[in-house]
């Protein structure tokens, strides 16, 4: 308020001072030169304030406008955070739906037990179809083997005895054994007609000629035994005694391809062309069937795995064309194609319908393929899609 004051007498006063201070040179002429160098000290004197004054008041303006340019950008710079703020959040968020990519993985068990002999593959190895992964020891079924060859073996030699028929010596035991019984039968018939004559005649007891008629029927007897026997060396075997060695047969080598099928498990060969993902065991370990001894990861048949909501699928179908992103690839975009929707809705998803949470939407599990293969695209890797850019 001060500077005011000075301010507004400056220009007030400054003129009148002006023309009091010539008047009085014009009469100080004809004074003494002392007064006359007084009356110019004075007028230096006021001078040299006004000057002063002066000077205030331009620095007054000066510190005035250097403290309305920081105002000014700050004002500035609140404004434009302001406007960027809205502008973020005013525009729609988008809609990032991440997946995974996955392959085809086997695990690979022993169908026999044993003990582990060998692994000679490693973990990250890559391996062709048909190489050996794991081999195993069981000496017990290898000997199992060997008794089943034995009795094939019997078997097959029956079989043989049966297709030869009778030996020639034992139709020939037989053929004598027939006649002699017949022999005896005609025996026992003459001793039964004469025994038969003489009782008639009353010469002979009844008792007699039971004793003949007796004899007479066991010689029949004997002799129908003996041609029956006689006949079956000559026929020898029957077609169903044939048909059971040669099953017989059939049955040893049955057993022998069942023992030989588990001694070739004891070798595990790779059934496709792929890498060794886990390796579970090692030399010397027992295993048992159905136990995992290796993981393998087919490389060739790689997908890409997202987890959708159900109001998301509505505009989805088989065939459709995604472009994903890769970050574990630079970022690289990749061309991807549906092939697999999940028929059912596998679990609950994070968001509800409603704000009251009275339901919660269902997830449907989507295989997508890449258009053309990738060789750099692992098992694990992340991708993402843009799912408001794809509508």
């Amino acid at each position: 308020m001060k500077d005011a004051r000075a301010a507004r007498w400056s220009a007030c006063d400054a003129p009148a001072t002006k023309s009091f201070s010539s008047a009085r040179l014009d009469e100080d002429d004809e004074l003494h030169p002392l007064n006359r160098s007084m009356t110019e000290s004075f007028m230096d004197h006021i001078a040299s304030v006004e000057e002063r004054r002066s000077s205030d008041h331009d620095d007054q303006a000066v510190r005035k406008h250097s403290t309305q340019v920081p105002v000014l950008i700050v004002v500035l710079v609140a404004a434009a955070v302001t406007g960027l703020s809205v502008f973020y959040l005013s525009r729609p968020q988008p809609l990032l739906v991440q997946g995974e990519v996955d392959a085809t993985r086997l695990d690979i068990a022993a169908r026999v037990d044993g003990r582990v002999k060998d692994v000679p593959v490693a973990r990250g190895q890559n391996v062709a179809s048909g190489a050996v992964l794991v081999s195993i020891e069981n000496p017990e079924t290898i000997a199992k083997r060997d008794q089943m060859v034995a009795a094939k073996a019997v078997a097959e030699a029956q079989l043989a005895n049966v297709l030869v028929g009778t030996r020639a010596e034992t139709i020939a035991v037989r053929k004598a054994e027939l006649a002699r019984v017949q022999a005896g039968r005609v025996l026992a018939q003459k001793t039964f007609d004469r025994i038969h004559t003489l009782t008639d005649q009353g010469n002979s007891p009844q008792a007699r000629l039971d004793q003949a008629t007796d004899s007479l029927h066991e010689s029949e007897r004997a002799v129908d035994q003996a041609q029956s026997a006689y006949e079956q060396a000559v026929n020898g075997h029957t077609k169903e005694e044939r048909d059971i060695a040669r099953a017989n047969v059939e049955k040893a080598d049955a057993d022998i391809r069942a023992v030989q099928s588990a001694i070739d498990q004891l070798v595990v060969q790779a059934p496709i062309a792929s890498q060794v993902y886990q390796r579970n065991v090692e030399p010397g370990e027992y295993v048992a069937p159905g136990v995992p001894l290796m993981s393998l990861i087919d490389l060739a048949d790689v997908w890409i795995h997202f987890d959708l909501r159900e109001d998301l699928i509505k505009t989805l179908k088989i065939g459709d064309r995604l472009d994903v992103r890769i970050p574990a690839l630079g970022d690289r975009r990749i061309a991807v194609v549906v092939k697999l929707i999940a028929t059912k809705g596998e679990y609950v998803s994070w968001r509800a319908t409603r704000a009251t949470g009275d339901f919660d939407l269902r997830t449907f599990s989507i295989r997508a393929y890449p258009v053309e293969p990738i060789p750099e695209l692992r098992p694990g890797m992340s991708a993402y899609l843009d799912w408001g850019a794809r509508q």
